[in-house]
Order: structure tokens, then C-alpha cells, then sequence
């Protein structure tokens, strides 16, 4: 089953952010774009590369009205740990929420329930809490932030101009496709 169109459920739960513990609920998703951006846990080899990129990448998403949420099944006292123990993670300037009890990642059906972590799994949400692209693969592939940041600001440009479509590739200024009207319902 699809997850596109699925409003993010309401949640409450504890992220570590600009050296604090906070708390982060689905209204603070409200009203922007956001990514969930799940990964299988701290201390971990392939996460630290994917989150030191998002990393790099954050004010460009920022820019476009974009929150990352970095999200595994790990505490935020185990969030702050890595950060005070890692060069790499102490880059990290999105929110990295607490999921230790695994309510999100099931509601974003990432979780493998035999390990207690998540899949990886990225999530574009958009302001009104919906979910309009996501991607899962395997734990074993890192994954990129320039196409994750192509797709949201393709998502964005349809949202907006609803009449047009963003081809493979696609990058603002670049042409869009305005399907014909007996062609509407299958793309």
C-alpha cells in the first residue's frame, strides 16, 4: 500500500537540537515543508555519511522553507552521546528525533520490528502533513542529499503549479510537461 496522501500522524516526542533537548510535535511540522529522514541507529557506519551530507546541505533546504528531521530508534540522550562524540555528527544543525518506542517509524512503515531499528527510509511531507514522496531502501546504501533536495523542490513546483509535471532530472527554470487533458489521470 501506497503511503502517498497519508497525513503524519500525531506525535510528540524528544529531539536533540542546538546543544538542547526539545520537544517536537506534528504542529511544528505544520505550515512547511519538512523531510523525514530515518535511519537505523546512531554509532553506525553508512548513517553518518548520510547525515553529514544532509549536514552540508541544510541551509539550501532552509532557503526553500524545508525542516529536516533526521529520526531513528534511539533516545535523544543516545542522539546527544553520538553528537558529543562525533565531528561528523556535531555538523548536524536539523532536529534528530527520539523514536525509542518506534511509534513513528511504524507509522511511516519503516520499522524492522526484529532489530528495533528503522529502515532508510526519506519522507517529503508537505505543510499540511501529508506525505508526497518518499523513497526506502536498503540499509546497507547511503543516500543523497542533492536528489533529495531536487525532489523536494519538485514537489514543491507541482504543488504549486498544479497543471504541470517535472520530468526525470528535472531542476527549477528547467522545462516542465503539461500533459493534455485524456492523459491527466495516469501520470
Amino acid at each position: 500500500m501506497s503511503l502517498i496522501g497519508k497525513s503524519v500522524i500525531d506525535f510528540k516526542v524528544q529531539a536533540y537540537v542546538d546543544n538542547n533537548f526539545k520537544e517536537v510535535t506534528k504542529q511544528d511540522i505544520l505550515g512547511k515543508w519538512s523531510v523525514f529522514f530515518f535511519y537505523p541507529a546512531d554509532f553506525t557506519f553508512v548513517c553518518p555519511t548520510e547525515l553529514e551530507d544532509l549536514a552540508n546541505k541544510y541551509d539550501e533546504f532552509k532557503k526553500i522553507d524545508c525542516e529536516i528531521y533526521s529520526v531513528s530508534c534511539d533516545s535523544h540522550f543516545v542522539h546527544k552521546a553520538w553528537h558529543d562524540a562525533s565531528k561528523t555528527i556535531q555538523k548536524i544543525k536539523y532536529p534528530m528525533l527520539a523514536d525509542p518506542t518506534g511509534t513513528l517509524a511504524r507509522s511511516f512503515d519503516v520499522m524492522i520490528e526484529e532489530s528495533g531499528m528503522a529502515e532508510r527510509g526519506s519522507f517529503i511531507v508537505n505543510p499540511k502533513g501529508e506525505i508526497v514522496a518518499y523513497e526506502v531502501i536498503a540499509g546497507n546504501v547511503g543516500r543523497n542529499a542533492d536528489e533529495l533536495f531536487r525532489r523536494v523542490q519538485a514537489s514543491q513546483f507541482v504543488a504549486e503549479h498544479g497543471d504541470q509535471v517535472c520530468p526525470a532530472k528535472w531542476k527549477p527554470g528547467a522545462e516542465t510537461l503539461k500533459p493534455s487533458l485524456d492523459l491527466v489521470g495516469l501520470i
